[in-house]
């Protein structure tokens, strides 16, 4: 019975966790360094897709490669608004602002290089994304195999019909 309860204790947590529906009050940089609290972003009549990657992820550049061929167009159709977090550390964080300016993605771009919203959202691997919509996380997946982007786009105008 102990160790079922010792069991409990640490499982709960992580349970919840895993269960969440609405983002954190965190505060990230952009690349100029201008603060952004992540709690306030999808809370519009726009959905919000969140993407966590790092410079050293070949299937995230793959992800937003493929997104990015496709944005403008989603942007019209539904308004949606990609928002790209690294998790580069430290280290490979000065990688970040070259590798999005020669790619030409037009994403906000966040930097999670402490990891505090990569271990609040409880992200194990990327690329992780979310659809954030009217404050509630509406959709997640984690990994990226070719046209899952389309499945995503089906779960952003999923959204705006509830």
């Amino acid at each position: 019975m102990k160790k079922l309860f010792v069991f409990l204790i640490f499982a709960f947590p992580i349970f919840v966790f895993s269960q969440q529906s609405e983002l954190p009050s965190i505060s990230l940089k952009d690349l100029n360094g201008k603060e952004v609290n992540i709690s306030e972003l999808g809370k519009g009549e726009n959905p919000v897709i969140i993407s966590f990657w790092a410079t050293w992820c070949g299937p995230c550049l793959k992800e937003l490669a493929a997104i990015n061929d496709v944005y403008d167009e989603w942007q019209e159709e539904t308004g949606v608004e990609l928002i790209a977090i690294s998790i580069d550390d430290a280290k490979s964080v000065k990688r970040v602002k070259p590798l999005v300016n020669g790619k030409g993605w037009d994403y906000q771009v966040l930097l999670d290089d402490n990891h505090n919203l990569k271990r609040a959202m409880n992200v194990a691997n990327v690329p992780y994304t979310l659809v954030v919509y009217k404050g509630k996380i509406v959709y997640k997946h984690t990994s990226y195999t070719p046209g899952v982007e389309k499945e995503l786009f089906k779960q952003v105008k999923a959204a705006l019909k509830k």
